[in-house]
C-alpha cells in the first residue's frame, strides 16, 4: 500500500493513505531495515506493509521510498559537510520574510534561494507586516532573479496567497519574528489541532526541529518547518546554483574550466554575455553573484 509521508517524530512516521472511497487514514509506521541508511522524511512517497488500520498503537514498516521528485537539502552546521533532507517531493520553497519589525535578513533569504534553486524548488517571496512598511525594497533585490512574490499584512485577506499555493506542496520557512506561525494559522485554521494529530506518534510528543505537512482548505498542501533557523550550504557548489538559470548556464558554457563565475573569475563568460546585453541582464548577473556570495559565507552570521 502506498502513502504520504506527513510528519516524523523519533525513528516514527505518519503515513497518509488515500482511504478507499472515504476518507484519508493516517498510519503509524517505522523504516524497515532493510532500507539501510537511507532516511524518511516529509513529503516522501513510500510503500508500507503490516497493520494500515491506523488504529491506536498498530504499527506498520515502510519498505520502500519511492525516486523523489526534488529535495529541500542544508546542513546541520556550515562545517559539517553532510547533507541532509528536509523535505522531500515539495513543489516550491516560501520564504517568509517581513518588511520590517524585524528588517530583513537578506542573507539568510539568499541561502534559503540557493536551496531551492539546488534542491529543485521553484522560491518564492512571501513579504508579511507590509502594513508597516513598503515591500518594495526588496522587490527591486531580487527582480533580477524573476522570483515570484506577494505581499501580505494581518489586515488583510489572504487571497492572492492563498491562491498562489493552491494545488501545490509549499514548504514555508522564516526566521523568529517575521509571522510564519501566524501566516500558518491564517492558512490552515486548525493548524495546531491537524499538527497534534499527525504528529501522535512517540506517544504525542513533536519535535521543534521537526517538519509538519498540513492540508490547505482550498486545495494544496504547506509544510511548516519550525526548525529551520538557517541553511549550511556547505553542499552546495556554483555550478548547482547556475544550473537553476538556463540563460546564464548558456553563456557560461564558454567559461574556462574550473570558473566560479565570480567577480573574482576574470575569464567569466559571464561578465561577456552581461555587457553585450540589455541592462536587465547586469542586473540578473549581479544578482546571481549575490547567491554564489551566500554559498561562500560559511559563517554561522545566518
Amino acid at each position: 500500500m502506498h502513502g504520504l509521508v506527513v510528519a516524523v517524530d523519533r525513528g516514527r512516521m505518519t503515513v497518509r493513505l488515500d482511504g478507499a472511497g472515504g476518507p484519508p487514514v493516517d498510519v503509524t509506521a517505522m523504516r524497515a531495515r532493510e532500507l539501510g541508511r537511507h532516511g524518511v522524511v516529509v513529503g516522501d512517497r513510500v510503500r508500507i506493509v503490516g497493520d494500515t488500520s491506523g488504529r491506536t498503537d498498530s504499527l506498520a514498516r515502510i519498505v520502500v521510498i519511492e525516486e523523489r521528485t526534488t529535495v529541500l537539502r542544508r546542513t546541520a552546521d556550515d562545517a559539517d559537510p553532510t547533507e541532509r533532507v528536509v523535505v522531500a517531493n515539495a513543489d516550491h520553497l516560501v520564504v517568509v520574510t517581513s518588511v520590517t519589525e524585524p528588517e530583513p535578513a537578506t542573507g539568510f533569504i539568499d541561502r534559503c534561494l540557493v536551496a531551492a534553486y539546488a534542491g529543485g524548488l521553484a522560491p518564492m517571496l512571501c513579504l508579511t507586516k507590509t502594513d508597516l512598511g513598503s515591500p518594495q525594497p526588496l522587490l527591486d533585490r531580487y527582480a533580477g532573479l524573476e522570483v515570484e512574490a506577494v505581499a501580505v499584512s494581518r489586515a488583510q485577506p489572504l487571497d492572492e496567497l492563498v491562491e498562489r499555493l493552491r494545488g501545490r506542496t509549499s514548504v514555508l520557512v522564516g526566521q523568529s519574528g517575521v509571522g510564519k506561525s501566524t501566516l500558518v494559522n491564517r492558512l490552515v485554521p486548525d493548524a495546531a489541532r491537524a499538527t497534534a494529530e499527525v504528529t501522535k506518534v512517540g506517544k504525542g510528543r513533536h519535535t521543534s526541529s521537526s517538519a509538519v505537512l498540513l492540508d490547505l482548505p482550498g486545495g494544496g498542501r504547506v509544510v511548516d518547518t519550525p526548525g529551520i533557523r538557517s541553511f549550511g550550504l556547505a553542499h552546495v557548489t556554483a555550478d548547482d546554483v547556475l544550473a537553476a538559470f538556463d540563460d546564464l548556464a548558456e553563456a557560461a558554457v564558454d567559461c574556462p574550466p574550473l570558473c566560479g563565475h565570480g567577480t573574482a573569475d576574470p575569464d567569466c563568460a559571464l561578465d561577456g554575455w552581461a555587457a553585450a546585453g540589455p541592462p536587465a541582464r547586469a542586473e540578473r548577473l549581479g544578482s546571481f553573484r549575490r547567491l554564489l556570495d551566500a554559498v561562500g559565507q560559511l559563517g554561522p552570521g545566518y
